[in-house]
């Protein structure tokens, strides 16, 4: 298996970014997807109850769904960096255990931002961490492989698998849009700023780190990755 790493650009809709899915004969890549208009991101078994979607309407806001789990995304213009990691199944890269299969990816985010300056970045490495709120939003909750700075998530990573391969989605917090987010939900006022006091302290960012040198970096890294495989275990 080649450690090269193809890198694809799109630019486009998030309904259609998160339609690309994965190619019948996946190989290693590293697909930046820059949307073009606002979106709440609905996970794949998430209803769509959860969204006020008159309220989404009169904010500009699409609603979509993407095809892995977890709770709801505000995707906005510049606010998120966007990319989706994908490797075949014969990749070394690759790990049956589901959740250990984040590992790698994690380690690579952390050393990203450790080059751009942030030093500190800790890889979760144990099991889905739920809350109150993690089923409606995602970053509410913490799972494997996914990157927190001083206790706070920065990087949020979902994965989608088939037979072939798999997409590793992730998110890179440049701001989060915690009102805006808020303001699509389907809750009661009470409801709404309970969430607000539990999650805010919850989600961090890196508004400093340029989208473009963020990219150069991601993709130093992973090509300095062995991918032997033994990232993903203990």
């Amino acid at each position: 298996m080649s450690d090269s790493w193809t890198i694809e650009r799109h630019f486009d809709g998030v309904d259609a970014l998160h339609g690309l899915g994965i190619p019948a004969e996946p190989t290693r890549a590293i697909r930046w997807c820059v949307p073009e208009r606002s979106a709440v991101v609905l996970g794949s078994a998430q209803p769509i109850e959860h969204i006020d979607v008159a309220a989404a309407e009169q904010l500009g806001i699409d609603v979509v769904r993407r095809r892995s789990g977890g709770g709801a995304v505000l995707v906005e213009p510049g606010d998120i960096a966007w990319v989706d990691v994908l490797i075949p199944r014969d990749d070394p890269l690759w790990c049956d255990d589901v959740g250990r299969a984040f590992w790698w990816l994690g380690e690579v985010w952390r050393d990203a931002l450790d080059a751009l300056g942030h030093a500190g970045a800790v890889v979760h490495r144990g099991a889905l961490i739920t809350t109150e709120w993690s089923r409606l939003v995602c970053f509410a909750g913490l799972g494997p492989g996914e990157v927190t700075i001083d206790g706070r998530k920065v990087v949020g990573i979902s994965q989608r698998r088939t037979r072939q391969g798999a997409v590793f989605q992730c998110a890179v917090v440049r701001r989060f849009a915690l009102d805006r987010l808020v303001a699509v939900l389907a809750l009661a006022p009470e409801e709404r700023r309970r969430l607000v006091a539990a999650v805010a302290p919850t989600v961090g960012a890196v508004p400093d780190v340029d989208p473009v040198v963020l990219a150069d970096t991601l993709e130093e890294k992973l090509r300095l990755h062995e991918g032997s495989g033994t990232a993903t275990h203990p």
